[in-house]
């Protein structure tokens, strides 16, 4: 199984400058994510939470064919590749989660490895997984492994993140995400890991270059963008209410 934007959208992963990080921002509706394309960005990476707040829903709370149809109608209203965050997966079989993935157009894929009840997943059990993931989807789909030991209290969040990755890239995952992991981290991280790391970084885009000079292959905003668009529409009505 082969895609032509998933060829494409691995690519921008590869043969990157430490200071020229490949910048994902994410779109929680067709009409930002055409904003987006047409400032020039290569690739879009959809947030579980901006989409989430797009449709009336906490994070974590989006149903899946909620999420699914929002995806589909994003990846629909641009030319360039889409990566989605589909959460831990929804509780469906690596087999229905491809297959309803790639009916999305979408052609990566962000999957995290904790939930809000549980905790931090086995790190061999969600290997075990990614690497269902993987070979029911082929080369069909960018697989982002998103790591969650900064943002669930870890015991030692480098030590675990680093070994979780090389089992998840061992696994067939394309890229990982030690989501929360600060600045300071990155070397560490970078020195220990083979193959792209996601950092997520704050919305306003002022240390993109630090960044990926620090080990990020790619940046991606979580719903930063989406939170600071709200921001502005409340300015907006604020000013409305004054007669501005």
């Amino acid at each position: 199984m082969v895609s032509t934007g998933a060829t494409l959208f691995r690519a921008l992963h590869h043969d990157r400058s430490p200071g020229d990080p490949l910048v994902l921002p994410g779109p929680w509706d067709a009409a930002s994510a055409r904003a987006f394309e047409e400032a020039g960005f290569p690739a879009l990476a959809t947030p579980s939470a901006g989409v989430a707040a797009s449709l009336g829903y906490e994070d974590g709370s989006t149903p899946a064919d909620e999420m699914f149809a929002a995806v589909r109608r994003i990846a629909r209203s641009v030319s360039v590749p889409v990566s989605a965050d589909i959460e831990d997966g929804y509780g469906l079989s690596p087999k229905e989660l491809v297959a309803r993935l790639l009916e999305t157009g979408a052609v990566g894929c962000n999957l995290e490895d904790s939930t809000r009840d549980d905790g931090l997943k086995d790190p061999h059990s969600q290997a075990d997984w990614l690497a269902e993931v993987r070979s029911a989807a082929g080369d069909a789909i960018v697989l982002n492994a998103r790591i969650d030991t900064f943002i669930r209290a870890a015991a030692d969040p480098v030590a675990e993140a680093i070994e979780r990755a090389r089992l998840y890239i061992a696994a067939g995952a394309d890229c990982v995400y030690p989501i929360g992991a600060p600045l300071t981290a990155l070397p560490h991280l970078r020195a220990a890991i083979e193959g792209p790391i996601n950092a997520g970084t704050p919305a306003d885009g002022s240390v993109l270059r630090e960044w990926g000079a620090a080990g990020a292959t790619r940046i991606t905003f979580g719903p930063g963008l989406q939170r600071r668009a709200a921001a502005q529409v409340r300015e907006i009505a604020d000013g409305l209410l004054r007669g501005e």
